[in-house]
């Protein structure tokens, strides 16, 4: 275990400051800075989507079990569901901005 090194999630300049201005508004940023960290972490969903279509394309060229492919394949409805409502909230949130 000595050998292993763990990664430092550390934000950068731009996201103090970001953070900061929050603060000084008045907002509250309580879990802000956890939200910064873990959208540099994350696998964008069109990332994923890709991921799991092309085990489902590996899956039917080795004959996988029907139920195991179907498996997959609602993974996939789940992700598109999820970037649907997440382009949905931007877009409220856009409309809201303007």
């Amino acid at each position: 275990m000595s050998g292993l090194k763990r990664k430092r999630n550390v934000l950068n300049v731009k996201q103090k400051l970001e953070i900061q201005q929050e603060l000084d508004n008045g907002e509250s940023v309580s879990t802000d800075a956890e939200d910064v960290l873990n959208e540099e972490n994350a696998i964008s969903h069109s990332i994923a989507l890709q991921s799991v279509e092309t085990l489902l394309d590996y899956m039917g060229q080795r004959g996988f079990d029907y139920g195991d492919i179907t498996a997959v394949r609602q993974i996939c409805v789940d992700i598109r569901k999820e970037m649907n409502k997440q382009q949905k909230q931007r877009r409220v949130a856009d409309f809201f901005k303007q």
